[in-house]
């Protein structure tokens, strides 16, 4: 066989054979399934906070879609998150941006400036909400929270639109019961070891780098969020359907957990554009997005839960035209 390819090689460029077109045709067939040249121009992505997993996976995205599209160019934009995310792409001040589903929910149910515009690419991965206190803190549950300095995330971010309604579901204003700051994953680790506050909640995927580097220095563990919490929260209405009772794996926070799952809400996550946005490239940021998953998995753990047979259900977001389109491609 190794001898084979050279003469085929040698065939195509000299003599130009209908063996060697064939050859080619199928090579471009591979490395343009979509049938074109890759798109061109520019795109602006929202990520999250430093050290967050929206962040972390937002690089590694553009490294792959410069692999597929080099002549596009992807600009990142920090954010607060979710909250702040969906804003930006339903108003215009970004192209694409991964969300929580609840984040979403809201900003539709709120009426937001171009709600109507949005629409969903792909479910990514599943958010898990962290409340961390320090090792030898008194707090076993979130009600006793009550009177506590509690980072419940930054203005705009999708930690905060959790928190908050996690307190009130256990009897609490956040306003008023508890201290908040808002700190998030970027500032908040610290913040706990040094002491300024006496808990902190996270939502993100697991682990969570900011997280797991607090581990490696400072004695922490998780108050758990039990499932009459939970039930609580659906008891609110509106966009708290999308949380799930769920426990957090054993093997997130090893050193932490020691062998424990912990109690705890999931929500999921949802690469999300606008109606508006050209067909053809979100048909191939789709087609990135699904076929990078082991190679961004290997850097971002939760990248590897990403699956071609549940990205399509982006609910509440119907399914943007380009992204049909790469799945109807696909179906078995």
């Amino acid at each position: 066989m190794s001898k084979v390819f050279p003469r085929i090689g040698r065939r195509r460029a000299l003599q130009g054979s209908a063996a060697g077109v064939v050859v080619l045709g199928l090579l471009l067939w591979w490395l343009l399934p979509l049938g074109d040249e890759p798109p061109r121009g520019t795109i602006t992505f929202s990520t999250g906070t430093p050290r967050g997993v929206y962040q972390e996976y937002g690089k590694l995205l553009r490294s792959e879609f410069d692999k597929d599209m080099p002549h596009l160019e992807v600009r990142l934009l920090t954010s607060a998150g979710s909250q702040e995310n969906v804003a930006r792409v339903a108003t215009g001040r970004a192209d694409f941006t991964i969300a929580a589903a609840d984040a979403v929910d809201t900003y539709e149910l709120a009426g937001g400036p171009g709600a109507a515009r949005l629409r969903g690419v792909a479910r990514l991965y599943d958010d898990y909400v962290q409340l961390a206190v320090p090792r030898g803190s008194s707090i076993t549950s979130v009600a006793d929270l009550r009177g506590k300095r509690v980072a419940i995330g930054p203005p705009n971010s999708g930690v905060r639109l959790i928190a908050t309604r996690v307190l009130r579901a256990a009897g609490m204003d956040p306003a008023k019961d508890v201290r908040p700051t808002g700190d998030g994953i970027d500032t908040g680790p610290d913040q706990l070891r040094r002491g300024a506050i006496d808990a902190f909640f996270w939502s993100g995927g697991l682990p969570t780098d900011g997280l797991g580097r607090l581990a490696s220095t400072f004695a922490f563990r998780f108050v758990p969020i039990e499932a009459d919490l939970v039930a609580r929260m659906h008891a609110q209405g509106d966009a708290t359907r999308y949380y799930r009772a769920t426990n957090m794996p054993e093997s997130a926070y090893p050193s932490v957990q020691h062998g424990e799952t912990v109690p705890t809400i999931a929500v999921s996550n949802l690469l999300m554009t606008r109606r508006d946005m050209d067909p053809r490239l979100t048909e191939w940021i789709t087609r990135t997005v699904i076929k990078s998953r082991d190679r961004i998995g290997a850097h971002v753990h939760s990248a590897q839960l990403v699956d071609l047979r549940t990205a399509i259900y982006t609910d509440p977001l119907a399914l943007h035209e380009g992204a049909r389109r790469y799945y109807r491609s696909v179906k078995p």
